[in-house]
């Protein structure tokens, strides 16, 4: 049983065997129905020849699914008591998720009022949590109270934005998203949280997992779907060829040594954790493609051949192209750099024969390029490990 209070002080940032706790994944579990909404929208809207529409309101809603995952993470990676009120603050951030996911049909349709509800309720939550940070740890208490208040500020813009005509034009919303991503840099002036290397690196590749798991149950359902109509050779080439992209983007994704460069580079954190909402937002895209190339092959769909297969070769190219930007920084790639982003255009370039070798051709296309890029970096002697950096941040 959990202690029913203790003090919240910072986390040992060398602690050894930092792992995510029971309580992190039950939190995770409660973003799969938002990204499977997500998802979801973005494949019929990608199927209706659409997709132009709902790409905005699909990074949109995915932002706030991310930041609200990404500043309950980074919090818990520093303060995690783990006592009673710990439990309970993070019990009313899993049912502001729950509300938030509920809004996604309706922020499509423009309307972010229950998304921002849900945020409302996760903040809630969150900052009464730095508000116990501040009181209990005085050495953190200025980092703290900067989160506690610049949250608090910021959530009263995206409150406001609802009294707007229409919730006012696009780029309030971006205002809003820019003020938010704000808050932690300013916040940590003071000093960064002791936030863990390897736990962070654990959890972002735990959400990596969620949003493949998203894809592979994606699929599934437009497999049983296009079943009815029959199964026949192009449906079971692009299920195959699917599962081998989704496995192929796991093993590339795990394959670089996240934690060792957070630990070396802790003052690249700030790129590699916003670098990610691409990373994650392109998983998700990628799931609603292969949703899409199934659906191409069970029933007619609007989409043209070479949109059903942009619908998957932008996102795998824009995770692999990403891959490199947030780990090149941290000076050890097991991959060769110019080997993923070359691998990333190749896959970009698969659109253009679609037309003529047919999605199914398409994705087998892009399984080959991803087998032959882990082929070579597997059989490439290991990188040597560079120095640590004199006066790194810490």
């Amino acid at each position: 049983m959990p202690p029913l209070r203790s003090r919240m002080v910072a986390r040992d940032l060398g602690e050894p065997h930092r792992v995510s706790s029971p309580l992190e994944l039950l939190f995770d579990l409660t973003f799969v129905a938002a990204v499977s909404q997500v998802a979801g929208r973005l494949a019929h809207a990608t199927e209706s020849g659409h997709v132009g529409d709902s790409l905005a309101p699909f990074l949109m809603t995915f932002f706030a699914i991310w930041w609200a995952w990404m500043n309950f993470t980074w919090f818990a990676s520093a303060y995690d008591t783990d006592d009673v009120p710990y439990r309970l603050m993070t019990f009313v951030q899993m049912a502001g998720v729950l509300i938030l996911a509920a809004g996604v049909p309706d922020a499509f349709e423009g309307d972010f009022t229950t998304v921002t509800i849900g945020y409302l309720v996760m903040r809630v939550g969150l900052v009464t949590l730095w508000l116990r940070a501040a009181a209990a740890h005085p050495e953190g208490r200025a980092t703290a109270l900067r989160y506690a208040i610049g949250l608090s500020v910021v959530q009263v813009f995206w409150v406001a934005r609802l009294a707007l005509p229409d919730q006012g034009p696009m780029w309030v919303f971006f205002v809003c998203a820019a003020l938010d991503l704000s808050v932690p840099p300013i916040a940590e002036r003071p000093g960064m949280t002791t936030w863990h290397p390897h736990h962070i690196a654990e959890r972002y590749g735990l959400f990596t997992i969620i949003l493949l798991g998203e894809s592979v149950l994606a699929s599934t359902n437009a497999v049983q779907d296009a079943v009815e109509h029959g199964v026949g050779g192009a449906l079971v080439t692009i299920a195959l060829a699917g599962l081998a992209i989704l496995f192929a983007l796991w093993w590339i994704y795990f394959s670089e040594p996240a934690g060792e460069g957070l630990e070396r580079r802790r003052d690249r954190s700030f790129l590699w954790g916003y670098g990610h909402y691409f990373v994650f937002a392109a998983l998700a895209a990628t799931g609603a493609g292969l949703e899409t190339a199934v659906a191409s092959s069970g029933h007619h769909i609007e989409a043209g051949a070479r949109l059903v297969a942009a619908s998957v070769t932008i996102p795998v190219a824009v995770v692999l192209v990403m891959l490199w930007v947030l780990h090149a920084p941290m000076r050890r790639m097991n991959a060769r750099p110019g080997l993923l982003v070359a691998t990333g255009v190749l896959v970009l370039l698969t659109t253009l024969a679609a037309p003529t070798v047919g999605i199914p051709g398409t994705l087998l296309l892009i399984a080959a390029l991803l087998a032959l890029f882990l082929t070579t970096t597997l059989t490439r002697p290991a990188p040597r490990r560079p120095t640590p950096d004199v006066g790194s941040s810490s």
